[in-house]
């Protein structure tokens, strides 16, 4: 199942320094869905395309390779309109494609070493790197370039997130095989950071 994603705003409420001093660690959320333009805008920002014409993203990445991909889960209710299950991001396309049915927040905290507190966020988002992509240019040079994009994308959640008046956390310490085969992740995409975003309670 396809869905496409509203159109996304392109300036908002808050100034960059409000946002900067704002932002902090979220581990404990509301229930609350997020609306499906709220959705659309963190992905945008974690990695949109800001010139379709030049395929130029809202990241910065070594010789325009772009080796990030962005999954999110949604538990039951937790966007609008969006049934709960795995979800692909594709920047051409600003939409989502539901790669796998149910929700499965519970199972990837627990995969993340019993962090249950990541289940009372409403989505969680799966930055992903397909390494490929960027060492067939850089060789082993590339493994960094992949790591500064992630971190670039990830920062860009965050602030995206505050602005939206909503709050982000963020996970390192997962099992990156149990994650991949509980969310059905594509080959080659390996999870990096899984960030839980909702209303800060």
């Amino acid at each position: 199942m396809k869905v496409l994603l509203p159109p996304v705003a392109k300036k908002g409420g808050l100034s960059f320094e409000e946002v900067v001093c704002f932002r902090r660690t979220i581990r404990s959320f509301k229930e609350n869905p997020l609306s499906l333009g709220q959705l659309s805008q963190l992905l945008w920002a974690s990695n949109g395309l800001v010139d379709p014409a030049t395929d130029r993203r809202t990241i910065p990445s070594a010789g325009a390779l772009y080796p990030l991909e962005v999954y999110v889960a949604i538990g039951k209710g937790g966007a609008e309109g969006l049934e709960e299950g795995v979800y692909h991001y594709l920047p051409f396309e600003h939409a989502l494609l539901r790669i796998k049915e149910g929700d499965l927040r519970s199972k990837v905290a627990q995969a993340s070493l019993w962090q249950m507190w990541m289940v009372q966020a409403p989505v969680i988002f799966v930055l992903c790197a397909e390494y490929q992509r960027t060492t067939s240019k850089y060789r082993e040079r590339g493994i960094r370039y992949v790591l500064m994009e992630i971190g670039h994308a990830a920062q860009n959640l965050f602030l995206q997130a505050f602005s939206l008046g909503l709050g982000a956390g963020i996970v390192g310490a997962f099992y990156d095989e149990e994650v991949k085969a509980i969310l059905g992740l594509h080959r080659g995409h390996d999870p990096l950071l899984l960030m839980p975003v909702g209303l800060p309670r």
